[in-house]
């Protein structure tokens, strides 16, 4: 593309996800760099209404709820030369024919990534005082407690924090541990000892970093190869206390061996993901002390949704100067993507 113009774009997501994350300001920007259509949002390809407006698109602004784009649809866009991604994973609507056919994708991963960075650091921060627990207590006793006879296990200083995967959410973990006193260990078959040192961490093998860390934040995209990765044995493994973070996707851990050394209280766990989402009303893990499950909100939410709706204006207008993605999803990295 030479020069820059002003792309026939739509939106296509769920209606919910557009008046979410697009509100008015994020509509009068991506209309001061395309030419988008108006009053419309595809959530369904299939309609006359869908057919008419892809005839002429050339960029689709994507979201949660976008259907795929097969080869049925591509076939009806004719024109489309890009999609832009206003969430992180592009699995659920790229599909291969997209990439067969040179469609220039982009994510708001990026965007996307902080939120769960700063949930996590908040996390390891909040159990390494014992927080949760300790509120509990407070709530049901009115007392404080003999602070000066706590344990040494409790607190931040010196504590050491295990990171399972040097993906986009794990890089930015580590970025933002590096101000505390903390020990940071990595494990990542893709990282070199070189890069660890760059990234202010101790490269450990996975057995290492669930035996010493006392807490481990689990960054692993769920693929084919990770599924159930973080198993009995390494569970097993951890420290009695340690904790476990996860807000990668649930299925990634053995959740019966989490939920039998949990509820021996031999580890604690945060879990923002569990498997299935969400957890039977029975679920020993509801009523479990030593675990704190949260919605699935480490993601952006509210407000949050503004940075990626930034990021997806930006990602366009720097498209439509001809100047290209600086967040591009390329069809090679797919396979190792959330």
């Amino acid at each position: 593309m030479n020069g820059s113009h002003r792309p026939h774009t739509a939106l296509a997501m769920a209606r919910d996800a557009a008046t979410a994350v697009l509100g008015p300001d994020a509509l009068a920007a991506l209309g001061r760099v395309c030419d988008l259509e108006p009053d419309t949002v595809l959530d369904d390809f299939t309609t006359d209404r869908a057919r008419a407006v892809l005839q002429d698109v050339e960029v689709l602004v994507t979201g949660w709820g976008c259907p795929p784009l097969d080869a049925a649809v591509l076939a009806s866009a004719p024109r489309l030369r890009a999609v832009v991604h206003t969430a992180g994973s592009v699995r659920g609507h790229i599909t291969p024919e997209c990439w067969d056919r040179g469609i220039e994708v982009s994510s708001a991963a990026a965007a996307n990534a902080l939120p769960v960075a700063e949930y996590t650091v908040a996390m390891i921060l909040l159990t390494g005082k014992h927080v949760m627990e300790r509120a509990r207590e407070y709530k049901a006793t009115r007392r404080r407690d003999d602070w000066l006879g706590l344990s040494r296990g409790v607190g931040n200083y010196g504590r050491s924090v295990g990171i399972l995967s040097a993906s986009m959410i794990g890089r930015r973990v580590m970025e933002l541990l590096r101000p505390y006193d903390l020990q940071l260990l990595l494990h990542d078959p893709y990282v070199s000892d070189e890069e660890a040192k760059a990234l202010g961490v101790r490269p450990v093998g996975i057995g290492e970093l669930f035996a010493s860390s006392d807490v481990v934040s689990v960054h692993t995209p769920l693929l084919p190869a990770t599924r159930g990765l973080v198993g009995r044995e390494l569970i097993a493994a951890m420290r009695h206390e340690a904790v476990l973070i996860n807000t990668a996707r649930g299925a990634v851990l053995d959740q019966e061996a989490l939920t039998e050394a949990a509820l021996a209280g031999r580890i604690r766990a945060v879990l923002d993901v569990t498997d299935p989402e969400v957890l039977p009303p029975d679920h020993p893990l509801w009523e479990c002390d030593h675990v704190t499950i949260t919605p699935h909100l480490a993601g952006s939410q509210g407000n949050e949704w503004g940075r990626l709706a930034d990021l997806a204006v930006a990602e366009l207008g720097r498209w439509a100067a001809g100047d290209g993605f600086a967040h591009a999803v390329r069809r090679e990295r797919l396979a190792y993507l959330a």
